[in-house]
């Protein structure tokens, strides 16, 4: 079958924080602002490319962010650092100037999850435990590589507590509103555990922002919001230097708006800035799509998303197979119960949980963190074991193909639909089946946002691929995006 024709994935238009800044009257009037609003709405790649041809330059869209950001959401931002943004932005303006730039995103600006250490700014981790914590005396590795390749950190992102929570509460320092949520309507949860982080990239904030994906942080969020979101493999991209939750299933990654970020990105944090890679053929697609517990439950309209996205690619000449992978449905159904998660937060977090410090944790955090301390030896070696079983089981049923489902069961639900423990936990559920089975088999994953439900609320399709095959899962994302993104 010839493939479809592609065209450039369309985006949402300018944001509501986008929009309430210029109302409010920042930056420039007329031609002049309304350019400036475009590029700061445009992808970072897109940005990359306007800063090198001089269209604008990396000071002023600097400003124009932190002008939306001080009148935007308060609770997006745990700390701005304006002086640093500042000083980063005029050396790359220079560095642009003279034809030098260091990578493809020289000059833009992105935001880090408040877990990731920035030279001499505190480190919270979304905690009233560490709201005055000894500042950072370095960068974390992925913030000194990204400074190496000339982008502008804006600042440090909410998120919530210890990075433990899928739908992206925090009673500490606030709950991000959700800006994909329709104008007028009830407050959505915006996902976790980074928050902020896909919050200030469908609000205009920030054109890219880094997150943490332990059991799908970064792709839950990427999901509810409405934005790309890229968990890399375990190992690809450096933690020294980012709080911990799980030693063994902990990564990294950015939230941005397109693939191309994604692959941009995944260069830029590993140290290795480099253009984005070419599309992969969607005729040398091969997709499988797992029966049972990966598609049980799903929202009626998300289902609806999901299979449009399929028809979609295999109209352009993807290869599509469905069929029951039982390592998954034993994976999800382990999930359910415990987790090696839960056993590694608990053994971090003990002293903090059984002392006095136990009554400034957020009790849903708490609840989940403590899941762990019953959990036997016996338990965790059987999780281990379950997990080598099943990663091999996987790469035998993949054989060679990408695994493709939804990327949560349902769209963001409201913050009203959570306030009681049963819609919490049901919601939690729903929001990261699919992502936690990824993180447990360590499969990299790539969120892509693939429409609305009938409320206006985003769906979003989960690329994932072995362990290890980050190159092949972008390269593939880079052509399915187009064919599958329509809002």
């Amino acid at each position: 079958m010839p493939a479809a024709k592609r065209t450039a994935p369309a985006r949402p238009g300018p944001s509501r924080a986008a929009a309430d800044g210029r109302a409010a009257g920042v930056g420039a009037g007329g031609g002049e602002g309304d350019r400036l609003d475009r590029i700061a709405d445009a992808t970072a790649a897109e940005i990359g490319r306007a800063l090198a041809t001089g269209e604008t330059s990396a000071l002023a869209l600097t400003e124009r962010l932190l002008a939306r950001i001080a009148a935007g959401d308060p609770a997006v931002f745990i700390r701005l650092t304006p002086e640093r943004a500042r000083a980063e932005a005029v050396a790359a303006d220079a560095r642009l100037a003279a034809g030098r730039p260091l990578s493809p995103l020289d000059g833009v600006p992105i935001a880090w999850k408040d877990l990731v250490d920035m030279a001499g700014e505190r480190t919270t981790a979304g905690s009233a435990l560490h709201a005055d914590a000894i500042p950072a005396v370095r960068d974390a590795d992925v913030v000194a590589n990204a400074a190496r390749a000339g982008m502008v950190s804006l600042g440090k992102l909410n998120l919530a507590e210890f990075a433990y929570s899928a739908l992206g509460q925090n009673p500490h320092f606030g709950t991000p509103a959700n800006p994909a949520a329709p104008v007028g309507g009830p407050a959505h949860a915006p996902g976790g555990s980074s928050s902020a982080s896909g919050a200030a990239v469908a609000g205009g904030l920030a054109p890219c922002a880094l997150g943490s994906d332990t059991g799908g942080s970064i792709r839950i969020p990427a999901s509810f919001c409405g934005v790309v979101g890229y968990k890399s493999s375990g190992g690809r991209l450096p933690l020294r230097g980012v709080f911990p939750l799980s030693e063994t299933q902990d990564t990294v990654g950015p939230l941005c708006r397109s693939v191309e970020d994604a692959a941009l990105l995944d260069a830029v944090l590993r140290g290795a800035p480099a253009p984005a890679p070419a599309p992969l053929d969607i005729a040398n697609l091969s997709l499988l799509v797992p029966e049972g517990a990966p598609l049980t439950d799903l929202q009626p309209e998300v289902a609806e998303s999901f299979e449009r996205a399929l028809s979609a690619l295999a109209r352009a000449g993807a290869w599509i197979r469905r069929v029951r992978v039982p390592a998954l449905d034993r994976v999800a159904e382990a999930l359910a119960a415990r987790s090696i998660i839960a056993a590694e937060a608990y053994a971090l977090h003990r002293e903090a949980l059984e002392g006095p410090e136990l009554a400034r944790i957020d009790p849903r955090v708490a609840a989940r963190i403590l899941v762990g301390r019953t959990m036997t030896a016996a338990d965790l070696v059987a999780l281990h074991r379950l997990r080598r079983e099943a990663m091999a089981e996987l790469s035998a049923a993949l054989d060679g193909a990408l695994l493709a489902m939804p990327t949560t069961l349902s769209t963001a639900p409201s913050l009203a639909a959570i306030e009681d423990d049963e819609g919490f936990r049901r919601a939690t559920g729903l929001a990261n089946r699919n992502t936690g089975i990824g993180s447990f088999l360590d499969l990299p994953g790539l969120a892509i946002p693939s429409g609305r439900d009938r409320a206006g609320l985003p769906t979003s399709f989960l690329l994932s691929a072995p362990r290890g095959e980050d190159p092949r899962l972008l390269r593939a994302g880079l052509g399915v995006e187009p064919l599958i993104r329509t809002s």
